[in-house]
C-alpha cells in the first residue's frame, strides 16, 4: 500500500517525482523505487513523508482506499463508511468514530446542517465547550 499512497500523494500535492526527492533528502530514483514497489521507505523517511503530506504514519503505510476510492485523508480526518437511515431516520455510528470521539450510550449530538456544505454531528459537550471559550456563557461560577 505505501508505494500506491506515496504516488498518489505526490499527485495529489502536484509534486514530481524529483520535486519530492528533493523535499524528501533522496534521489528520484528512491521515489520511483518506492512507488513501483521495488523498496519500501526506511522508519525517518515514512516520517518524513507522512509530515510533508499531513497524513498519520498509519494511514501513508496501511490506508486502502480501494474500497471508497477516496485519497488518503489529511491527518485528523476520517472517513468512516457509510450509514443506512433507518425507518424513523435512526443512524448507526460506526464504533472506529465512536472510539476516537468518546460518544456513549446515552450521549447527545447535535445535527447541524447547512445546504452547501451537508450534515454535520456535534456533541453536545462539543458545543458547550465553544459556547463557554467564546464567552457568550459566563463560566459555572459566575452564573449563580
Amino acid at each position: 500500500m505505501i508505494g500506491k499512497n506515496i504516488a498518489s500523494l505526490r499527485r495529489l500535492h502536484h509534486l514530481t517525482q524529483e520535486e519530492l526527492a528533493e523535499k524528501a533528502g533522496v534521489s528520484r530514483q528512491t521515489v520511483a523505487k518506492w512507488e513501483s514497489g521495488e523498496s519500501t521507505p526506511d522508519l525517518a523517511s515514512c516520517c518524513t513523508l507522512a509530515e510533508l503530506f499531513d497524513v498519520t504514519l498509519d494511514n501513508l503505510v496501511l490506508y486502502d482506499g480501494q474500497g471508497t476510492g477516496l485519497p488518503v485523508p489529511p491527518r485528523g480526518k476520517h472517513f468512516f463508511g457509510a450509514v443506512t437511515v433507518g425507518e424513523r431516520g435512526q443512524i448507526h455510528l460506526p464504533r472506529k468514530a465512536r472510539d476516537i470521539f468518546g460518544i456513549r450510550p446515552g450521549d447527545q449530538l447535535l445535527v447541524l446542517g447547512d445546504e452547501d456544505r451537508g450534515l454535520a454531528l456535534l456533541h453536545q459537550r462539543d458545543l458547550l465547550r465553544f459556547v463557554g471559550a467564546a464567552g457568550v456563557f459566563p463560566p459555572e461560577e459566575e452564573r449563580t
